[in-house]
């Protein structure tokens, strides 16, 4: 047995600590930005984030999966009962433009099942933490909220029958397939956020639905899915029934509709 409150504390700490460091770097504006292989963007904060929170995280004595860690082969990750699934900084592209959208994101995984999960906005001092053992909170500047959990998950089929919804949209990723899905609805607004924020739209009732029919990893996911999780909402394949999951031989997730 794991003890998810204390694991999630040990989380919080180190969200908040690696929040510290990638904010000292944001408002110095000295990113030093690679391009991964992908073609995706990686700057100093993103190391020293990944840093400070393996740091932080070798205390628990479990295997870490990161976006900025070495490749860790499909062989030796699937002994894994438990392990810790991070994205040091999530929206990057947010972090280049100064725009306030990165998170970071820390995902306790518990046989291939996002259990835990901690959300750190560092520009506005907002963290969510969740788990189905302990709820789901948000911290924001020393304020606490407990979001309950929902008496009943959504169905899909209720929000067709909605007369208006509120729809999230990535800011930097919206496609075809996309806006198809978002015309079975009568009557939408759509709303657009970087990172993993955009999942926390849901937990808040700002919005009801969250399509992402594009290519994303599970680190970008996993953190915010148990957070939702403990709301009694999910983030469901195409079928609207299964669940993502994680620690499969390739990371990319399928695409996913959150509600």
């Amino acid at each position: 047995m794991t003890d998810v409150q204390n694991l999630l504390e040990i989380a919080k700490y180190a969200a908040l600590d690696a929040g510290k460091a990638v904010m000292e770097i944001y408002r110095s504006g000295e990113f030093e930005t690679d391009i991964k292989t992908g073609a995706s963007p990686v700057t100093k904060a993103d190391k020293i984030s990944h840093t400070i929170i393996t740091g932080h995280l070798d205390k628990t004595h479990l295997p870490v999966l990161s976006e900025e860690g070495g490749h860790i082969d499909f062989k030796k990750r699937k002994q894994w009962e438990y392990f810790w699934l991070i994205d040091p900084l999530d929206g990057t592209k947010e972090f280049i433009n100064k725009n306030g959208e990165f998170t970071i994101n820390i995902a306790f995984v518990r046989q291939n099942t996002a259990a835990g999960g901690v959300i750190y906005a560092p520009c506005n001092d907002t963290l969510y933490s969740g788990s189905k053992e302990t709820g789901a909170f948000k911290n924001e500047k020393g304020s606490l909220v407990e979001f309950p959990p929902l008496a009943e998950r959504v169905q899909f089929k209720d929000l067709l029958q909605r007369e208006h919804i509120t729809v999230i949209a990535s800011r930097s990723h919206v496609n075809s397939e996309t806006m198809t899905f978002i015309k079975q609805f009568q009557s939408t607004k759509l709303m657009s956020l970087g990172s993993s924020l955009k999942f926390m739209l849901l937990l808040e009732n700002r919005a009801d639905i969250y399509p992402r029919l594009g290519a994303t990893m599970e680190w970008d996911t996993a953190a915010a899915h148990a957070i939702l999780n403990a709301s009694n909402r999910g983030v469901y394949q195409a079928d609207m029934k299964s669940e993502l999951c994680y620690n499969k031989p390739d990371l990319t997730n399928p695409f996913f509709i959150a509600f």
